[in-house]
């Protein structure tokens, strides 16, 4: 009896202090949520966003995935939608799934699940998309074919492609199935045979910002074409022979071009420099004396600025002053050089 009677109160007491703490508001309970906050900020920066599937709408290629509980031969599975729209899965059997989003596809899914099952909740997600492909060619760091994923603008499809080269030209070529709607630009043109039309976008106006109208939507399909700007090339006994190019409204003298190719070299003869311009179908080159040295005095010769402005494919050439002979063989052989290179598409 006395046993019992000393041990009640302290059972009394365990049973308050359980109470309580189970009574507790849940900011008092110790959490766990600075863990998963951790965990979050912790994803790589640079993994691709993921679209929000309320506004994606599946289409031909598309990868999903239907899960649903006690439902072992359907939970899990994936199947890619075929051309004509259509999925087929366990126990659903096939469904058009094209132009729905998740949302809407999980709805003809609970409702052909509805016959076997008591309130069916089936989750559809995409697993790959495959949809919405657009292609980016020309002078970007990564040409290929990219996912739009949802809604992307222009300039977010060429960072998807890594972004311009510094070869790039001064227009962007938009070409577009008629089927999938106008391009919204005052540059659109129809081909030829009426399926597709094409537009072009001023490429310094689009990365400047100065005309944000540019800055369009892009389709399903589209192609995106980013040229190579024109480009002069500077070779023979400059610091650092090259191509440059030649950007919207950009003219390039001769001078600026000794320039851009970090001046000249030890033994050069600039008072001897040749620019060589291809003439007709570029086959034959017009050869043309530069007194690069009275160009640097700021002299003039016959009363006129013997400085130039370069037009594109010129080969400034500056030749070595150790011997005549040897400049004419450096300047053919150089010549030789960049013919070939530009006929490879290395410069």
């Amino acid at each position: 009896m006395c046993r019992f009677g000393v041990f009640r109160p302290c059972m009394v007491v365990t049973f308050l202090a359980v109470c309580f703490i189970g009574s507790m508001p849940a900011q008092e309970k110790p959490a766990v949520q600075p863990k998963t906050v951790a965990a979050a900020s912790a994803a790589p920066a640079n993994s691709s966003p993921v679209p929000n599937p309320a506004l994606y709408r599946l289409g031909a290629g598309d990868e999903i995935r239907v899960q649903q509980q006690n439902a072992e031969e359907l939970d899990g599975k994936v199947a890619r939608i075929d051309d004509a729209g259509y999925a087929t899965f366990p126990l659903v059997g096939r469904l058009h799934f094209s132009g729905l989003t998740t949302d809407e596809a999980q709805k003809i899914v609970a409702e052909r699940l509805s016959t076997l099952l008591l309130k069916p909740e089936p989750i559809v997600s995409i697993s790959e998309y495959r949809s919405q492909p657009v292609s980016v060619v020309g002078a970007v760091n990564n040409p290929g074919v990219f996912q739009l994923q949802g809604r992307k603008t222009l300039l977010e499809v060429i960072s998807l492609a890594g972004g311009l080269r510094q070869d790039a030209g001064a227009q962007i070529s938009i070409t577009r199935r008629v089927v999938n709607g106008p391009i919204p630009l005052k540059t659109e043109r129809r081909d030829l045979s009426g399926d597709f039309s094409t537009a072009t976008v001023d490429l310094p106006k689009l990365v400047n910002g100065r005309d944000p109208s540019d800055n369009i939507s892009v389709s399903p399909n589209d192609v995106i074409s980013v040229p190579r700007a024109e480009m002069i090339y500077v070779t023979g006994k400059v610091n650092k022979p090259g191509a440059f190019p030649l950007n919207e409204n950009s003219n390039i003298t001769v001078l600026q071009a000794i320039s851009l190719a970090e001046g000249l070299g030890p033994a050069a003869a600039p008072k001897n420099a040749k620019v060589f311009r291809p003439k007709g179908d570029g086959n034959e080159k017009e050869e043309i004396p530069v007194n690069v040295t009275a160009i640097m005095n700021g002299k003039t010769v016959d009363g006129k600025n013997p400085d130039f402005t370069l037009q594109p494919r010129d080969i400034l050439f500056i030749p070595d002053s150790l011997s005549k002979k040897a400049g004419v063989r450096a300047a053919e052989a150089a010549v030789q050089a960049v013919t070939g290179m530009l006929i490879w598409g290395r410069l």
